[in-house]
């Protein structure tokens, strides 16, 4: 009867404003002195994971006090996982069932800032997944509710989405697309996950690289005697916790991300995509979301098939005139590239320095500045300006140490320098300077480790009789200089 009671009162409290707690702990003194007992008996028994006892302390807070503590709603998932995995009853398992789905319809009343109505939205379709899934796949009617639950969900919580939320949606998503053959539902829950997952991903990597240079910056001070151990130790201390939080968030972020672009793979074809987007956005064109979804969905197309798409290029061209931004400048400057290496339009190659000169302007995060400065010098390569390809590149490699396509990228200037030195330098000065950046590449990131020693194969060393006759001995130091001005070895 109590727990029926219980269900009763949840119900009322999600569509009532008694929501709004005008007592805390209860209307009378009596009412808090037991508030606060039955807060005490909750939390000991639920750490002693003695969810029975748990409970009915908990049903006691949730009818007199639900606003006294959101731990009673914090906690409750793992409680209510407990006690449905361990009743044997049907009727107590479902009436447990309807406790904890009813909890997800009123905690956003009671505490607004701890818990959204996205979330609590995604929570609770993620749950129905969870313990009424048979019921659910009896009835398309209940199956489409849920997902547009979660689509709710989604677009209310937008880059906050937790990744269990991700990965329930798009499984829901993909079920539905199976019985009803229509791919754009999965199409359309892939552009949300790849738009909002990716900002999430960013914003947790941002205040990462944030906190770990408030780390580097507090040892620097602890170092000149600037700072005192104990609040070194204090305040590292708290950073740490801090960057171990991000790092978590962007691995889960991550892996949601990967998994879900694994599923999409039979569903999103380039021609499928071009035919659902190429009727779609005309009538979207005007909602810069959408068609931000769109660009980035074609553009993590497999194998980049899509991004010489028509439907992408007007897409990406409608989003950037709109509202520029690091992705938009980028793909931009990726278009005008391959637009010149097509055409050999000049106009098309100073076009994707501009764009990428923009994306480096607007990137917060080491990977993101990395990305785009590798891809300026890419074009500043093609511009044969090779000063400012190496200085691109460094700016790469200040971002992402390890990026070794970017020492090949300098390696192939030196490489290719001796013909613009004008004789100032021996035939061999520029490749003993490239094949340093190949080594270098090699060492730092194995996945280019190939690649580094086919380019280093290709360079061309004195006999032992050339350099003996121009008097260099192999190991030797050499300084090269015209425009490349480094120190390498007589090889």
């Amino acid at each position: 009867m109590k727990k029926l009671i219980v269900a009763a009162f949840l119900l009322l409290a999600s569509t009532s404003l008694f929501a709004q707690c005008p007592y805390k702990y209860g209307a009378t003194e009596e009412d808090s002195l037991k508030c606060l007992e039955q807060m005490t008996n909750f939390n000991m028994f639920y750490k002693a994971k003695n969810y029975t006892d748990a409970y009915e302390a908990w049903q006691y807070i949730v009818q007199k006090c639900p606003c006294a503590w959101d731990g009673i709603f914090t906690n409750a998932q793992n409680m209510f996982d407990a006690l449905i995995k361990a009743e044997k009853d049907s009727l107590k398992k479902e009436q447990l069932i309807d406790d904890l789905l009813n909890t997800f319809d009123i905690r956003s009343n009671y505490f607004p800032n701890k818990f959204s109505k996205g979330y609590c939205m995604g929570f609770k379709a993620y749950n129905m997944l969870k313990y009424r899934g048979k019921q659910l796949s009896k009835d398309f009617n209940l199956i489409q509710d849920n997902l547009n639950l979660f689509i709710q969900s989604v677009e209310l919580e937008k880059e906050k989405t937790q990744p269990a939320i991700w990965d329930a949606y798009f499984r829901l998503a993909e079920q539905v697309t199976k019985a009803t053959k229509d791919t754009s539902i999965v199409i359309e829950s892939y552009g949300r996950a790849t738009d909002y997952l990716g900002i999430s991903i960013d914003n947790a990597q941002v205040q990462y690289e944030k906190a770990v240079a408030e780390i580097d910056s507090l040892t620097e001070l602890y170092n000149k005697g600037l700072l005192d151990g104990v609040n070194y130790d204090r305040q590292t201390k708290a950073l740490g916790k801090d960057t171990a939080r991000q790092m978590k968030y962007i691995v889960n972020y991550r892996k949601s991300l990967s998994k879900i672009e694994k599923s999409i793979t039979p569903y999103a074809s380039c021609q499928v995509l071009e035919e659902v987007y190429g009727k779609k956005l005309p009538q979207i064109k005007d909602d810069l979301s959408a068609v931000n979804k769109i660009v980035i969905t074609m553009s993590k197309s497999e194998n980049g098939e899509c991004v010489t798409s028509p439907v992408f290029k007007e897409a990406l061209e409608i989003l950037h005139k709109a509202n520029p931004n690091r992705s938009s400048a980028y793909w931009m400057g990726n278009l005008s590239l391959r637009s010149f290496t097509k055409e050999k339009d000049p106009a098309e190659l100073d076009a994707a320095i501009d764009y990428f000169t923009e994306a480096v302007r607007m990137s917060e995060t080491n990977e993101q500045k990395g990305d785009a400065n590798y891809m300026l010098a890419l074009a500043y390569q093609l511009k044969n300006s090779y000063a400012e390809a190496r200085s691109a590149a460094y700016a790469a490699l200040k971002a992402q140490p390890n990026m070794g396509k970017a020492y090949i990228l300098i390696g192939d200037l030196y490489a290719n320098s001796y013909g613009r030195c004008g004789g100032e330098e021996i035939p061999a000065a520029c490749a003993w300077a490239a094949a340093d950046k190949y080594a270098k590449a090699a060492a730092v990131d194995p996945s280019c480790a190939e690649k580094a020693n086919q380019q280093r194969a290709k360079l061309r060393f004195p006999s032992k009789e050339e350099l003996f006759k121009r008097g260099l001995n192999a190991g030797s130091s050499y300084h090269v200089g015209c425009w490349i001005q480094e120190n390498t070895t007589v090889r």
